[in-house]
């Protein structure tokens, strides 16, 4: 079982893999926690590129083709195996931070986006993912609490509703694979929700 945790700056994803993982591991369920971008040694020095290193003027395209090469070294390294072996996958952000970030918020063409995606990937999509929603402002107020921004939590106000915006026309279109979450609650009461929808989608025994 494959899922994947996405939204915008804040929204405590981090948090929820966590937890959702610490539950499932109790129950006896073998589990593989990665993130985007990053994940192997090659995503791992993407994503210092990408994020990290935030003097660095990267033009759009070049940057969701950064973020596609990591995740197809993740998808073919880690997560195919990981499923072939019978793990749960909990990736932190998968292909839809692209198609809402460089998509929606950087203006790249989306059925351009899909196709490389397509390729990147190898078709592999998340069985269940958890949009953790909320206010664009919110969520970058909580990431400045946690110290610098990153390259994309440095982008102004106007791009993150891009995003945000992104985000919610993604799960609109896909109602069968997302669930929109209420990020403005506390963890506590996000993780009863996200539990109670694993528990009533997937074969699991906790």
């Amino acid at each position: 079982m494959f899922i994947t945790f996405e939204g915008p700056e804040g929204g405590g994803k981090s948090t929820q893999i966590r937890m959702l993982s610490a539950v499932l591991e109790s129950a006896g369920h073998s589990l593989v926690l990665t993130r985007e971008p990053g994940g192997t040694t090659t995503g791992n020095k993407i994503r210092q590129i990408v994020l990290e290193d935030v003097s660095l003027q990267i033009e759009p395209l070049t940057e969701f083709l950064l973020y596609s090469a990591s995740r197809s070294q993740l998808v073919r390294e880690v997560i195919r195996p990981a499923l072939q072996e019978g793990h749960v996958v909990l990736c932190d952000r998968y292909f839809d931070s692209s198609l809402a970030y460089q998509g929606y918020g950087r203006g790249l063409d989306l059925r351009f986006l899909q196709d490389v995606t397509w390729e990147a990937t190898g078709g592999l999509r998340p069985h269940l993912t958890f949009l953790m929603d909320l206010p664009p402002k919110v969520g970058l107020e909580r990431a400045a609490a946690r110290g610098q921004f990153d390259r994309l939590e440095q982008a102004d106000l106007q791009f993150h509703e891009r995003v945000r915006e992104g985000f919610l026309n993604l799960a609109a279109a896909e109602p069968e694979r997302f669930y929109v979450v209420d990020a403005t609650r506390t963890p506590e009461e996000i993780h009863t929700e996200i539990l109670q929808i694993v528990q009533s989608t997937l074969i699991f025994k906790f």
